[in-house]
């Protein structure tokens, strides 16, 4: 593993892409480098200058030389999140009602600040989404429905894990409302003449294996389609033929874990993706080849070990990559990826950021810290102070492990789904 030092020396080379011919791709890659390289210093023999400058972001405090986690200023941005009209610039994010909710409450759960004083808010701000005919989420009120926010809205409810939230749920009404959607592909369109991608086949899976309606018919040809979507890099694109991409490819290895075949793709492959994922520099992932780092790709790539570390442990692997998916650290370098979110995502006011040169926002604050905690998973070292360490997120859900676990058990002993609304 490299130390600080060491990267920090890097740093005055930076990275040579463009064999002399620069690009507006190789340019804008050494300007990011640039943009970390002035975080990427070795604290034991920095100047005064610098280390005033992270006490003053709170990043080191007092005599410490361990780098913090703003946890109390991030709890506080996303409950304001929560509680304040959101302003004119998240006008784009209007469909995007139950993700938003999603994303706050997963942060602040992974922080350990559950908000139960805002419950009754939030359960009715996620009733309001709720499409006619309870046929899952829209995502915003009187909006279509759609796997997306129906995902995000279960999985809200879950966080919750209040009984009045769950009341919400009709199982039998979603199980139509998937199955109209079901295509002879195996996947799924997300809406009534939706797109057909591993998102909205992945969204169904997941909703599906925790409302305990995970039906042969809801399955059938799934991971086939999956496996149409891996591509010639060895990652998974959207639909079958598109570029491999960080949150297709996580949809879809998800998509198998809760399948149990994993092995329906070149996982070899997939993993050799992966890992050529982790930017050298910067520590993080990036989403796609030849693209820039990004905070969010610190769960959606950083989650695969994890997944496939587990389902090795469980005996769900037969590749050859289930011997090496147990050892820590071979994939990609956890360290370092803590380093790039901590050091290069936090905004001093809370709240974390694709990179330095962007804003924070809940979207990131979320997949950051969810990278965070899979990253810590397994007894990996936290990186900086010993209070970095977050709650465990279940890299398959990306909820909080326990609530996914009484979530299940709720459904566990409910009767199959009923297909036709009709009585005999």
């Amino acid at each position: 593993m490299e130390s600080m030092t060491q990267v920090a020396r890097e740093g005055a080379r930076l990275a040579a892409y463009d064999d002399d011919e620069p690009t507006e791709s190789s340019m804008m890659q050494e300007d990011t480098e640039r943009e970390c390289a002035r975080f990427y210093v070795d604290v034991a023999s920095a100047p005064e200058t610098f280390l005033g400058g992270m006490r003053s972001m709170g990043l080191l405090r007092g005599n410490d030389d361990e780098m913090h986690l703003l946890r109390e200023e991030t709890i506080d941005y996303l409950r304001r999140g929560l509680t304040i009209p959101l302003g004119a610039s998240y006008t784009s994010l209007d469909a995007s009602r139950p993700w938003l909710l999603y994303w706050m409450l997963q942060a602040l759960d992974l922080l350990d600040a559950f908000p139960s004083d805002l419950v009754a808010g939030v359960r009715l701000a996620l009733k309001e989404c709720c499409a006619a005919g309870s046929l899952g989420f829209g995502g915003n009120f009187m909006q279509v429905g759609h796997t997306a926010p129906t995902y995000a809205a279960v999985l809200a409810i879950c966080i919750l894990d209040d009984d009045e939230a769950f009341q919400l749920l009709d199982r039998d009404a979603i199980y139509r409302f998937f199955m109209s959607l079901k295509h002879p592909s195996g996947g799924f369109r997300v809406q009534p003449d939706g797109e057909i991608d591993t998102r909205g086949l992945y969204t169904v899976l997941a909703v599906a294996s925790i409302l305990n309606i995970l039906t042969p018919e809801l399955t059938e040809g799934c991971a086939k389609f999956i496996a149409d979507c891996q591509t010639y890099e060895g990652g998974i694109g959207g639909e079958p033929g598109n570029e491999a991409h960080g949150g297709y490819a996580f949809c879809g290895i998800a998509a198998l874990a809760i399948l149990g075949e994993l092995d329906a793709i070149d996982l070899d492959a997939f993993v050799h993706w992966i890992a050529a994922r982790q930017m050298r520099y910067e520590g993080g992932f990036q989403g796609r080849t030849n693209k820039l780092v990004d905070a969010c790709y610190s769960f959606w790539q950083g989650a695969t070990p994890a997944i496939l570390r587990e389902a090795a442990v469980r005996g769900d692997l037969h590749s050859s990559i289930g011997a090496l998916a147990g050892v820590e650290g071979l994939i990609y370098d956890e360290e370092r990826m803590q380093q790039y979110i901590i050091l290069c995502c936090q905004q001093f006011q809370g709240g974390l950021r694709d990179k330095p040169s962007k804003r924070r926002d809940q979207y990131h604050t979320c997949y950051a810290l969810s990278g965070l905690s899979v990253a810590q998973l397994g007894g990996s070292k936290v990186w900086g102070t010993q209070t970095n360490r977050l709650v465990e997120t279940d890299p398959v859900y990306n909820i909080e492990r326990e609530k996914l676990r009484r979530a299940k058990e709720r459904f566990a002993d409910l009767p199959p789904p009923v297909l036709s609304e009709s009585t005999d």
